[in-house]
């Protein structure tokens, strides 16, 4: 048996050989058995390290993200927690039930669909399951605007971006099982669709107990735990956000002149977040520095997106279309951009806007959300108030 490696750069290194061993497609039960014999455990802050380390040597994160649940099944039962018995609030638990609540069900999803006989069937199963799969959209998304942030206010950009890419696959995957479920295809089509869905979602639950929850207990102290608490307190909130922020600087009731006439700061935020849209800013340096806080807001932003860096916001797949943007409008060739989806239910306009000084000095991009489902069926004319 071969001895445990202890010296920090050698146990670096060997990761690195035994990963590359696996994106070059060696057999995973050898590399595992290595695996074991070489290491009595890692911790999250190596597998992140590790991860950081492919990434400069030219391994991209799209490979990482293609490989991430070989990477979570060879670490599966060795990730150590540091520190974790001196943690009071513990927020990560509360993201660790949820993957037990899930994982529970996508188990008894899975014994479903193995002993389904016909199509019918099957559509009957996933819409008894639909719920889950909401769940787990809405869990990845606090992941990714709450816990990520804090990740990267630290320096770990690659953990985020891989996970977040696969994320996004597995969001795929679900939404073609749910069209499929409402298509005329065969048993054998949906079946099969189903069995990948599953299994990506499976496997991100172990990236996640054995990576990901780890490594944030490892380098978060008790203050990041407690903004993570409030940020999940106020994303499950259905009323109007209390106002936040990240300084400890006091806001005075003092008018602020405006370009014609003059409003009080709690006049100001209270307009803000009354108006029928969201907005969030931007500033010159691509960093996120307000959200209004309406009562019904289309897109999330926690608390944590304060201060984060416009390009960490998005997705990998969309990220270089976002920059774009904020690019056209920092130069000036174009003072706003348009665009309108459907989103849950809702059609959804967006406009970012480039904001400028009296000198035309670009102080950064206002991205403008507003649900115009209702405005676009109206007809006529309204001149009377509703009694």
């Amino acid at each position: 048996m071969s001895e445990l490696i202890d010296n920090t750069k050698q146990r670096q290194t060997r990761l690195k050989e035994l990963i590359l061993r696996l994106h070059n497609g060696d057999d995973i039960e050898e590399v595992t058995r290595i695996f074991k014999n070489e290491f009595k455990s890692v911790t999250g802050a190596e597998i992140a390290q590790m991860e950081y380390n492919l990434v400069q040597e030219g391994v991209s994160i799209e490979e990482i993200q293609n490989l991430c649940d070989i990477h979570a099944s060879l670490f599966t039962g060795s990730v150590f927690q540091l520190h974790s018995d001196e943690i009071t609030i513990n927020p990560i638990t509360e993201f660790e039930e949820e993957n037990s609540t899930i994982y529970d069900a996508l188990m008894n999803f899975k014994a479903d669909i193995q002993l389904a006989f016909d199509v019918n069937v099957l559509r009957k199963h996933v819409s008894s399951f639909q719920p889950t799969f909401d769940a787990i959209v809405k869990h990845y998304e606090d992941k990714e605007n709450i816990l990520f942030p804090m990740l990267e206010k630290r320096g770990d950009f690659i953990i985020p971006k891989v996970m977040w890419g696969v994320d996004n696959k597995i969001r795929k995957s679900i939404k073609e099982s749910l069209q499929l479920s409402n298509e005329d295809v065969s048993f054998k089509k949906l079946q099969s669709q189903l069995g990948k869905t599953i299994q990506l979602i499976e496997d991100m639950i172990s990236k996640e107990n054995n990576v990901l929850f780890p490594m944030l207990l490892e380098k978060l102290n008790q203050a990041d735990l407690k903004v993570i608490a409030k940020a999940r307190e106020q994303h499950d909130k259905e009323t109007t956000y209390e106002p936040v922020s990240e300084t400890n600087t006091e806001i005075r009731d003092e008018a602020l002149n405006m370009s014609m006439g003059y409003l009080t700061h709690e006049q100001v935020n209270a307009i803000f977040n009354t108006v029928p849209f969201d907005m969030t800013f931007v500033n010159a340096a691509n960093k996120v520095t307000f959200v209004t806080q309406g009562k019904e807001r289309i897109f999330e932003r926690p608390i944590s997106v304060i201060n984060r860096s416009v390009d960490m916001c998005h997705p990998p797949q969309s990220v270089d279309i976002v920059m774009g943007i904020v690019d056209d409008l920092r130069s000036g060739r174009k003072d706003h951009e348009d665009f309108w989806i459907n989103f849950r239910g809702k059609r959804v306009h967006i406009r970012y806007y480039a904001i400028r000084n009296e000198e035309n000095e670009y102080l950064g991009t206002l991205e403008v959300t507003q649900d115009i489902s209702e405005i676009q069926h109206l007809e006529g004319e309204k001149r009377l108030v509703n009694v």
